[in-house]
Order: C-alpha cells, then sequence, then structure tokens
C-alpha cells in the first residue's frame, strides 16, 4: 500500500505547501524558499508515483523505495504538523497579530528561534527527499496523470444488494445438510458434521442459511454459534460457547474447570446445534480435549464445524465432510449480472457485455466472494473498452490456481481510489469476525487524515460513512446491521481481511504475543495491542494504538502511560478504554497530534488533567461511562476542533464548564449538566446557543434548577439544532417558581427531532403546543411529570413508541373525542408498536369525557360514543399498570406482548368483541381478536373472572407464554386449555382457589417452564403433573400446604426432560424427597 499512501500524502503535502497562509508564513520565518523547494520536489516525484505503483508489483526496488518515500513524506506531514499545532497554541494564548487564517496554520510568539528549529528539519527532509528524487531517475520512472477520482457523493448509485447477503445457488446444498441435521441417525450422541471448501465459496454462509432455517430452530433446544478462527484456545471457544448459549460471557477470572461446570449447566441434557465456524487447528490432541467438553448434549445433538482444511475435517469427525463446490455456471452468472448491471439494466442483454463478462466471470471460479467484488467493481465501470481494459490487461496477470483467490481479490484493492485503500487497509487492526463498530472506524479514518472534506455543506462524518457505503457497494465488508450510522456493525469476510493484512504490510499490526511486540519495525505507524506488552514495542512514529478487544480488563501502569508520552509522540488515535486507572498523566499534552482520545468505561476517573486543554488538534474526546468523573476540564473552549464530546454515564458531573459554548465544531454532547446552586461556577444554558450542528441525543440534567427558567431556555437554541435526533429534558426538581411555569413553551426543538424524553416537569400543567410540529418524531417518554393531559398524539404519522410513565396527574390522553378530530382509522396512531402506561393513577378515559363511566364490567357500552370502533392500527405490545382506564382505543393487532397490571378489564373485553366486520381496516383482524399474541401477563384485573379468562384463551392460540397473578375470582380448573395447546411457559401466582393442578393443563404438549407461586391452597400436584413430561423447568414457592416429600409420591420418575429445579419456602417438604433419584438430566436444583 505504499504507493496509495505516498501519493494521497504527497497531494496533501502539495495542498498544504501551496497556500497563500504558508507562503506568508514562510517569509515571516525565512524558510520561504525551503517551502518552494520542498513542493517542488514532492510535486516532482508525485508525477511518476502512477508508474511507480505498477512497476512495484514486479520490482522489488522500486517497491523498497516507494517504502523510503512513504516513510519521508510521514514525517514531512508531521513537521507541517507540528507547525500547525504550534501556530494554534499561540494563537490561543494572544501572542500573534496574523489574520485567522494565517494562525490557524503557523506561528510563534519567538519566530526566530522556531524558524531556526524549523529550517534545520525542513532541510533535512528536504535533503532525504533530493535522495529519493535521484533514485527515481534511476528506474527511468513515466510521469503519467492519476485519472480523476469521482466522489462517492456524485455517483447515481442506490444501495440495494450491498446491505442483504443473499444467498445464491445454494439451494441443494441446504436441503443436503438439513437431512444431515435433521435426519441423519448417527451412533454418536452429538453428530459433527464438517463443511470443507477453500475461502470465498460460502461456507459460513451456507452453515448461517442452514442455522436460520425455522425448521431447525424448532428442531433443536439450544442454539449456539461461535467462531475460532486461527487461534484455537480451548479456554476462549469454551467462554465463547456459553457466551452464545446465555446471552452473557462468562466472569474471565473463571478457572478451566469452573468454565467446563458452567458449560455443563448449560448444554447437559438438551439437543443442541453448535457452529464452530473457521476451524484452522490441526491438532488432534487440542480438538479431543475440546469435543469431551461438548459430548454432554442428548442425542441427536449436532455440530457443524466449517473448514478450509481437508485434515480439520478429518480429525474432527469420523463422517464423511460435506464438501463445497464452487456456483454452478448458470448460478454464477446470475449473481454475476445481478451486481455488474444493478444500475444498468439494459446492458445486461447487450451481446458486447455479456461475452465480456462471460469470460471475466470463468476466472472467478464459481467463487461467490470473487464474483461479488469484481462484478461490484466492473459496476463502476460504463464501457465495454473499460470491461475489455480489465478482462485483457489486470485480470490476464493472474494465475488461476484454484484456491488462490486474494490475487483476484486484489485487483478490485487496485482500482479504489487512493484514500479508500487507506481505509480499507486500516481495517487491518481488528482481528478476524470482529463486529466493526462503522461510528468509530469513520472516526479512527477522520482522525489520520484519510477523509477529504470536498464538500464543505457535508460534515466529515457524512463524507466518511459514504466512504464505508463505497466499500460496502465493492463487496469489501458484509454482514451490515444497523440503521442508524451510530448504531451500525458490520464484519470482514477472512480472505478480505488476509487482503487488508497484506496491503498495509509492516504499516500495520496487531500485536497479542511478546515476540510480536519486539519485532514490530520502526516503521509500523498502526497497532492493536494488549496494552500489558506497550512497554515492549520499539516503534516510535505510532500513528494509531488501540486497545486489542479480546482483552481481560486491566489496569495501566503510570510506567506505561509515562511509556505512551515519551515514545509516541506522532499519535493520531489513542484508545484506552476500560483499562481501569485512576488518573492521566498531566504530561498527556506532549502528544499534540492526537485527534481521537478514548478514554471511556473507566470507571473511576474523577479529574482529566488542566493540560489536556493543550491538544488543540483533538477531535474526539470519549469519556462515556466515566461514573466518577466529577467534572469536565475548566480550560475545555480552547479545544477548538473539537467535534464529538461523548459522556453519557458520568453521573458524577456536577455541571459544565464555562466556555463550552465556543465549541461550535461540536456534533456530540450527549450530555449537559445544569449547576443546581451555581456553587461550581459552570455554564449556563446560554452557552448552547450557537452549538448547532449536534447529531445523535442531548441529554439536559437539573432544568428544574435553572434561574430566569424563560429567558435560559430561549437562549439554548434548541429549535435550531436541525440535526438533533434525541432530546433528553430533565427536571430533578429545582424551583417552582410561578414566573417559570409555562417556560417548557421556550424548550422547543427542531422538527427534525425523532425521539423526546421529558421528566420530572413540575410546571404548568398544558403540554407545549409545539409537540404538533415534531412530525418525525419516532419515540415519546413522559415521565413524573404533572401534565394533567396530553396533547393528541394520535396524528403524528412516524411515532412507534409511547411511554407515560408516574404522571400522577394526567386525567386523559387526548382532548378530543373518538369520532372528534381523528378522522379515519388509518391515521391514527399510524405507525405506533409500542404502548407503556405506568402510574398513571388518575387517568380513567383515553378522552376526555363530560360523564362518569359505569364500572359495569359487564356492558360493553361507553359514555363516549365509538369507542369500540377505534382501534391502533398496527400495535404490537402493549403494557398498562396502575393506571384505572376503562376506556380507551382498542388493540386487536398486538403480535408481541400484552401486559396488564393493577388496571380494568373493559378495554381487553371490548377488543376480544371485535369481529372482522367492525369499522377497523380488516387488516386488524385477518382472525380472531389478539390471536397472534405471544406473551400475555394479567396480575390483579379489575373485572377479570372465569368467564372472561375462558373466552380469552379462546382467542389467543398462539400464546408462548402466560403470567396470571392475583386474579381472585378465576377458577384456572374451569379453564379450557386446549386452545393453548402451543404454550411453553407458564406462571401462576396467588390464584386462592387453586388446589391442585387443573387437569386441562395436560394438553399442553409444549410446556418447557412451569412456575408457582404464592397459592396457599395448592395442596397437591396430582394428577396433572405426571402428564407434564416435557417440562424443562418448575419452580414452586411460597406453597404452604403443598406436599411433595411424603412416602409414595413418585410424580416425577417420568420427568427425564426437568433440568432446573426449584422449591423454595415449602413447609410441607421438610426433606430432600425421594424421587428426585428420577431427574436424571437435572442440572440446577435450588432447596430454600
Amino acid at each position: 500500500m505504499a504507493e496509495a499512501i505516498a501519493f494521497d500524502l504527497a497531494v496533501d503535502l502539495i495542498t498544504k505547501l501551496s497556500s497563500f497562509t504558508l507562503s506568508q508564513i514562510g517569509l515571516w520565518w525565512n524558510v520561504k524558499d525551503d517551502l518552494d523547494d520542498l513542493k517542488s520536489t514532492v510535486s516532482t516525484i508525485k508525477a511518476v508515483l502512477l508508474d511507480a505503483e505498477e512497476r512495484s508489483v514486479t520490482s522489488h526496488l522500486v517497491k523498497d523505495w516507494l517504502e523510503k518515500l512513504r516513510d519521508v513524506l510521514y514525517d514531512a506531514d508531521d513537521l507541517l504538523d507540528d507547525f500547525s499545532t504550534e501556530a494554534l497554541r499561540k494563537d490561543l494564548l494572544g501572542g500573534n497579530k496574523l489574520t485567522k487564517e494565517v494562525r490557524l496554520f503557523f506561528s510563534s510568539s519567538n519566530q526566530f528561534a522556531y524558524g531556526l528549529k524549523m529550517g534545520r528539519k525542513m532541510k533535512a527532509i528536504k535533503a532525504r527527499l533530493s535522495s529519493i528524487e535521484s533514485e527515481a531517475r534511476v528506474f527511468n520512472l513515466v510521469e503519467r496523470d492519476r485519472p480523476m477520482e469521482t466522489s462517492f457523493m456524485t455517483k447515481k448509485r442506490q444501495l440495494t444488494h450491498s446491505f442483504k447477503d443473499k444467498i445464491i445457488g445454494r439451494d441443494d446444498d441446504k436441503a443436503a445438510l438439513l437431512k444431515l441435521v435433521l435426519e441423519f441417525e448417527s451412533e454418536e450422541t452429538v453428530y459433527i458434521i464438517p463443511i470443507v471448501g477453500f475461502g470465498g465459496l460460502g461456507k459460513t454462509a451456507l452453515a448461517q442459511f442452514v442455522y436460520n432455517d425455522e425448521m431447525v430452530k424448532n428442531h433443536f433446544e439450544l442454539m449456539m454459534w461461535v467462531c475460532v478462527s486461527d487461534v484455537f484456545d480451548v479456554k476462549i471457544i469454551v467462554e465463547n460457547i456459553i457466551k452464545s448459549a446465555t446471552g452473557q460471557a462468562p466472569d474471565q477470572n473463571l478457572e478451566m474447570d469452573q468454565l467446563q461446570k458452567q458449560l455443563r449447566e448449560n448444554i447437559g441434557g438438551k439437543k443442541y446445534l453448535l457452529v464452530l465456524d473457521d476451524i484452522w487447528n490441526e491438532e488432534w490432541e487440542k480438538w479431543v480435549s475440546l469435543k469431551e467438553l461438548l459430548v454432554g448434549g442428548a442425542r441427536g445433538s449436532r455440530i457443524i464445524v466449517t473448514t478450509r482444511s481437508s485434515k480439520v475435517a478429518k480429525i474432527t469427525s469420523k463422517c464423511q465432510p460435506y464438501v463445497l463446490k464452487g456456483l454452478s455456471n448458470n448460478d454464477a452468472w446470475f449473481l454475476f449480472k445481478e451486481i455488474a448491471f444493478e444500475q444498468r439494466s439494459a446492458d445486461s442483454t447487450d451481446l458486447g457485455f455479456v461475452e465480456i463478462g462471460k469470460l471475466i466471470l470463468k476466472r472467478c471460479c464459481g467463487v461467490p466472494l470473487v464474483i461479488r467484488t469484481i462484478a461490484s467493481t466492473l459496476s463502476f465501470k460504463e464501457t465495454k473498452n473499460e470491461w475489455l481494459s480489465f478482462k485483457d490487461n489486470e485480470l490476464a496477470r493472474i494465475s488461476q490456481n484454484e484456491g488462490e483467490i486474494l490475487p483476484t481479490l486484489k485487483l478490485s484493492y487496485d482500482h479504489l481510489s487512493s484514500h479508500l485503500k487507506h481505509c480499507f487497509a486500516y481495517c487491518r487492526l481488528y482481528p478476524k469476525d470482529h463486529k466493526i463498530d462503522i461510528r468509530t472506524l469513520v472516526q479512527f479514518w477522520i482522525a489520520q487524515g484519510f477523509v477529504k472534506q470536498l464538500n464543505p455543506s457535508q460534515s466529515l462524518e457524512e463524507i466518511g460513512f459514504g466512504y464505508f457505503k463505497d466499500l460496502v457497494e465493492r463487496s469489501f465488508f458484509q454482514e451490515v446491521e444497523g440503521d442508524l450510522m451510530e448504531e451500525m456493525r458490520c464484519k470482514m469476510h477472512d480472505l478480505m481481511h488476509d487482503l487488508a493484512e497484506s496491503v498495509a504490510g509492516m504499516e500495520s499490526s496487531i500485536i497479542d504475543s511478546n515476540k510480536i511486540a519486539s519485532d514490530a519495525g520502526e516503521n509500523c505507524r498502526h497497532i492493536s495491542i494488549n496494552p500489558s506488552l506497550i512497554p515492549l514495542f520499539k516503534g516510535k512514529k505510532l500513528r494509531t494504538l488501540l486497545r486489542s478487544p479480546y482483552i481481560e480488563t486491566l489496569n495501566l501502569s503510570e510506567e506505561t502511560w509515562d511509556f505512551i508520552i515519551a515514545n509516541c509522540r506522532c499519535l493520531r488515535v489513542l484508545e484506552l478504554n476500560v483499562l481501569n486507572f485512576k488518573t492521566i498523566s498531566p504530561s498527556i499534552y506532549k502528544l499534540k497530534h492526537l485527534r481521537y482520545l478514548d478514554l471511556s468505561w473507566n470507571s473511576n476517573i474523577k479529574i482529566l488533567p488542566k493540560s489536556i486543554c493543550k491538544i488543540q488538534n483533538l477531535l474526539a474526546l470519549k469519556l462515556d461511562a466515566c461514573y466518577e468523573l466529577q467534572e469536565l476540564p475548566k480550560k475545555i473552549e480552547k479545544l477548538v476542533n473539537l467535534t464529538h464530546l461523548p459522556c453519557r454515564s458520568c453521573f458524577g458531573l456536577t455541571h459544565m464548564p464555562r466556555g463550552i459554548g465556543k465549541l461550535t465544531s461540536l456534533e456530540t454532547l450527549s450530555l449537559f449538566v445544569v449547576d443546581k446552586d451555581g456553587s461550581h461556577g459552570g455554564a449556563d444554558l446560554s452557552e448552547l446557543r450557537l452549538i448547532n450542528n449536534l447529531r445523535g441525543e442531548l441529554r439536559i440534567e437539573n432544568l428544574g434548577f435553572v434561574k430566569n427558567a424563560k429567558e435560559k431556555f430561549m437562549a439554548a437554541n434548541l429549535k435550531e439544532k436541525q440535526h438533533l435526533r434525541s432530546l433528553v429534558l430533565l427536571w430533578s426538581g429545582g424551583n417552582d417558581d410561578d414566573d417559570d411555569e409555562k417556560s417548557l413553551e421556550d424548550l422547543q426543538p427542531h422538527p427534525n427531532l425523532k425521539e423526546l424524553w421529558i421528566g420530572g416537569w413540575r410546571g404548568d400543567a398544558q403540554f407545549p403546543s409545539w409537540l404538533s410540529l415534531l412530525t418525525n418524531l419516532v419515540k415519546i417518554t413522559i415521565g413524573g411529570s404533572n401534565f394533567k393531559h396530553h396533547p393528541s398524539f394520535a396524528q403524528l404519522p412516524c411515532l412507534k413508541e409511547l411511554s407515560i410513565a408516574d404522571c400522577t396527574e394526567v386525567e386523559y390522553m387526548d382532548d378530543n373525542s373518538p369520532k372528534g378530530s381523528q378522522g379515519e382509522p388509518q391515521s391514527f396512531f399510524p405507525s405506533l408498536k409500542h404502548l407503556w402506561l405506568y402510574n398513571c393513577r388518575n387517568m380513567k378515559s383515553w378522552w376526555r369525557r363530560t360523564k362518569p363511566i359505569d364500572d359495569d364490567s359487564n356492558k360493553d357500552d361507553t359514555t363516549v360514543m365509538g369507542t369500540t370502533t377505534m382501534a391502533f392500527p398496527c400495535l404490537s405490545s402493549l403494557f398498562i399498570q396502575d393506571c384505572p382506564l376503562t376506556s380507551m382505543p382498542l388493540y386487536p393487532s398486538l403480535d408481541d406482548k400484552l401486559q396488564l397490571r393493577n388496571t380494568s378489564s373493559r378495554p381487553l373485553k371490548q377488543t376480544m368483541k371485535m369481529n372482522t366486520t367492525s369499522t377497523t381496516p380488516s387488516s386488524l383482524t385477518s382472525s380472531l381478536p389478539l390471536s397472534k399474541l405471544k406473551i400475555f401477563h394479567v396480575d390483579n384485573i379489575e373485572g377479570f373472572d372465569t368467564h372472561m379468562a375462558d373466552e380469552c384463551l379462546q382467542h389467543l392460540t398462539g400464546l408462548k407464554t402466560l403470567e396470571i397473578r392475583d386474579c381472585k375470582e378465576v377458577d384456572l380448573e374451569s379453564l379450557q386449555w386446549e386452545p393453548i395447546k402451543n404454550l411453553s411457559e407458564l406462571l401462576i401466582g396467588n390464584i386462592p382457589q387453586l388446589v391442585s393442578l387443573p387437569r386441562g393443563l395436560q394438553h399442553l404438549v409444549q410446556l418447557k417452564t412451569l412456575k408457582i407461586r404464592e397459592c396457599n391452597g395448592l395442596r397437591s400436584l396430582f394428577p396433572v403433573f405426571q402428564h407434564l413430561t416435557f417440562l424443562e423447568k418448575f419452580e414452586v414457592s411460597n406453597c404452604k400446604e403443598l406436599e411433595l416429600s411424603a412416602a409414595g409420591i413418585q410424580i416425577f420418575q417420568d420427568h427425564t426432560s426437568l433440568c432446573s429445579l426449584s422449591l423454595e419456602n415449602i413447609p410441607k417438604c421438610r426433606h430432600l424427597p425421594e424421587w428426585l433419584q428420577h431427574l436424571t438430566n437435572l442440572q440446577k436444583l435450588y432447596l430454600i
């Protein structure tokens, strides 16, 4: 990659050296002639770099020459950055009179001395470049122009295939594997299926195809996926299996025997599917040590192994491996055509393009990754001549040995623009199979100067994200997840990672051993490292130091801090998160080139050194989850380039420093804390006035303590913050002056806002009028506030989540009647998916009403006409607790979760009485209302009796989880349980009439979990329990009359699937019951 870096560095240097500002400062410091000579030399060298780039492929001498050139250009860039930094520091000290444009470049309060020092350095670099220029003449390099690189912003191209990992041509392979996974009868309890094939064929994709099949999901009790990759460390693999099984990583301090115990607890007796992806280990002993830990599953368990090595397949399994081959000609052409002609469908039938395309396709050997990558590259070439040139020149030079596809992939890399080459190669710092945080990656690119701001109307982050999308379009990344950039993750294919490692060369390294730390060269510029190895690293030209993601939390010593500051003066990126240090070296200011500093998740940091404000180049200072941090540096305004200041969960912050409002380039400021009593001399809200580029979330705390609230709220200028996605306004006590009652009106946000949270508001009982203007809102949360009613949220077209909690004064949700101004049903909460109503004890009706509602639950009518015809059109989950709602919109479309606690049963009853001929859209009720509901919790519901409970069960045919508590009027024995025969979890709590388990439970043949709590009338589990032989988990607690340990009780003798048993506070169970001996698969036993 030396040639790409050299070209980009040369372009940047020429741009800086051509500036009028630098020319003026050159005169000031008497180094203008040196600067002009430097520019001339760099320009001459740049002219031959394209020729050198091509010749470096076959000439080691040219390649070495390029690497020497790259190093000296790096040093020149550091020198000019030194100029810029010094100038900025002196400007902030008020030490010069230059114009602002000039001051942003180079100056010094001691111009003469500084000029001499810089002049000497300049001459040394000039001499090195002159020598390199002379060497170039020996190679007879020819001047050539690089073709104009088209910015991604100018391409008329839509992202379609790239964000969807389509699997093409593998249906037969999937069917064959499904037979092995689901049908094949093996003598072994745990049957191992190896999938073998060289890189890029799609082994992992095929395994995922099978893993995600619905039949497979229903067949296995437990499914786990672990990527093994290069390092076969049994302890790490076991940790990852446990993490996949439980969703939670085990304690990193556990010894191997403790991990084995946890593993047995999680997989023992269960029919499981485990995928061990990308195994390279060929040592039989290591494999056996892992296999022995995995044999405890139930018969029918399967392990799928993916590997490139037939030897790995032989040592992992006795069976024949499934050998994956390349795609058929038809499937390969279909995939190629879908991508290469995606935006030019007419060309897909042009015989000229088709003929060339099929000739190119032959060289792809049916390998999906190569087809995607080459087709993606060709999709940006729009003429037949360009396709022919690619086929006859670049592709013709590549050998066609099966399995050697890296050179072919490199062709697509060679066709990237130089800045994209930098960006891709930088990803070599991530371990294989690592989930890459895309926003962080883009910020790394920006810190390194890879992102070019050609369009001033766009932020660097937006441009950098465009670079990422460009690389995705060309198939350099895969498995992209998430919608918003701040939430997006992706991965690199192993072969792409190999390519990144290859093109990065010695410039980047992952340092995870003493040897690698010692061997890393002086010219290594970027590392990801285990922090304990930092003192072993010898290089002094580092630009990136990342904390290796897969290490235990360490305590970073003062000695390590000192080493970094003494030896890593060229750093642009420094990531030291989750390292438990308490103090930061005050000498950190010596890292003056630093652009990105991540100190997040160091919960013991209380104070940041004042000197941190001298790092004026800093673009990102990350402080998330520094729980004990008490304050930000007082002179933070000196960080004039700061763009990102994330400080979520910094609970110890008491105020914001004065002057923070001068940081007008900020795009991230996740927290602004109002100084409660002014004792800290903190900033007030007016400092937010000019910080209008904020993105993501802004959380403002202690608003209740603001003095002159109307004035300060308006001064915050929230309505001008058009890029803000989420706004959190929290009062947390404070004054209740009458003058401030209506000041919430003055906190009006911009209408682009997506999420709004208002908490603890104690002022005016009226909601601000601006809510109706926020038509882009997706989520609203209102908590602990004293509004008496809310405006109509029903017309907000994008609203998906609505949460109202602890609003004890609210009386109704909507001032309109249901047939007032709601319009057609389709326009009533058209997007709402999730609704939470909690502890709103005065809210008896959704709508404002003039007459009291008759609480007779046997009546279906209400005093508000039309209530039964108004329904949420697409609500998926509903939670109501401690709200006496007797009248509200109905909810027949619920398909996820319904939780009702301490509320009225009337709306539920009305919902169930809806039918397909009601006035709601037919799409709501394609079958019985609530028939698609998966989870139903009912707890102390007024009017919920046996008849109503039985009616519910007739509707809830898709139910998977049922919790029924404190329903004193319900007789479970009288219920018809057959309609919910697919139930997998049942909880019964405080049902006084329950004496024995309802006989209807024997119909629940899918029941896996049964929990019984506070049923003091329960005496026996007979005669039903012995039919529940599929139970895996049984819990019973606080049942005073239940007899379990008497002689002769053998109800558990057939429960061989039971893995977990909990008996808590069962007075009549005085000793261990005899029937425990029958529970041969029991893994967890709790007797309290």
